[in-house]
């Protein structure tokens, strides 16, 4: 099994200790770590990684505009939304930017290392939390 390369952009430290620790636990992730939107899309062309764990309020360029860079750079890598947005708007702009996954922070612990390996086989993933948004081929 090759191993899946988890770009992690965060700009809260103890949030990406805690989520990296997380996905190193596993010996399928080799992990990356970024703190800022303009940094991401640097590093998501350097190391063209499987999936991208983004958040949307970051310094620089927000996760939104930044996920719209990252297509162009690398288009095979699939985008994974990890926030704390519950709005519905903010939750199909990530659907309509072609992102794969909506992970809710709170949700992490439980579905995250989920999401990532759903999103690997071709499958969209929206947190449980959500039920009922706007996500999966605009249902």
């Amino acid at each position: 099994m090759s191993l899946i390369r988890v770009l992690l952009v965060d700009d809260v430290e103890c949030w990406r200790l805690f989520v990296s620790s997380m996905l190193r636990a596993d010996p399928s992730f080799e992990v990356f770590e970024t703190s800022d939107g303009l940094k991401a899309i640097q590093a998501v062309e350097k190391l063209q990684p499987t999936v991208v764990l983004l958040d949307i309020g970051l310094p620089g360029l927000n996760g939104i505009q930044a996920a719209g860079w990252m297509r162009r750079v690398a288009p095979s890598a699939k985008i994974v939304f990890v926030s704390m947005e519950r709005d519905p708007d903010i939750v199909d702009a990530a659907r309509q930017l072609g992102a794969w996954g909506y992970v809710l922070k709170s949700d992490a612990a439980r579905e995250l290392v989920a999401a990532i390996h759903s999103v690997v086989r071709g499958e969209k993933f929206l947190s449980r939390s959500l039920d009922g948004h706007r996500f999966i081929d605009g249902e």
